[in-house]
């Protein structure tokens, strides 16, 4: 340190302090102003890049948002339609039901005319038999009765004799 200070030489020492104040002037005329804007732009650069980033990130979520939005939309929609279909095969049944139900008591209705038709048909026969036997029997009867000419005065006088006169 003291060979430092005993070489030590005032003209040289000025003579660097205005290179180095030279050097500075120079530099922040000429390098200085350009790299300050470069580091300004590349500055405004990263911070446009958040700022887009942000917007995405925000877009993002409204695209998410409208996305679970119109989702819901549709799986309502679809339960909608699912429920409209339901009513409407329930209403089919019924009505398939309800149609059958009418046309089988339409059939029984006209099942029940026809036998009663079919009733009356052959009480009507019946009665047109029996009093057809009916006559045959009695003809056979009184044939029987009357082929004696003593059974036709005892069955006159018994007549007679039931008849009461005014």
């Amino acid at each position: 340190m003291d060979q430092l200070l005993n070489d030590f030489s005032p003209g040289l020492f000025f003579m660097q302090i205005i290179i180095l104040i030279i050097l500075i002037v120079l530099m922040r005329a000429f390098a200085w102003k350009p790299i300050l804007g470069a580091l300004s732009t590349r500055e405004e650069g990263i911070q446009n890049a958040l700022d887009s980033a942000e917007k995405a990130k925000l877009e993002m979520q409204n695209l998410q948002a409208d996305n679970q939005k119109l989702l819901n939309e549709a799986r309502a929609e679809r339960e909608a339609m699912l429920k409209e279909a339901r009513e409407m095969k329930n209403t089919m049944i019924d009505d398939a039901k309800t149609e059958a139900e009418a046309q089988a008591s339409a059939m029984i209705a006209q099942a029940q005319a026809a036998i009663e038709s079919e009733k009356k048909a052959a009480m009507a026969e019946l009665k047109s038999h029996v009093a057809g036997l009916s006559v045959d029997i009695a003809e056979k009867v009184v044939r029987q009765e009357l082929s004696n000419k003593d059974k036709q005065l005892a069955l006159v006088d018994s007549l007679l004799g039931e008849a009461k006169l005014n």
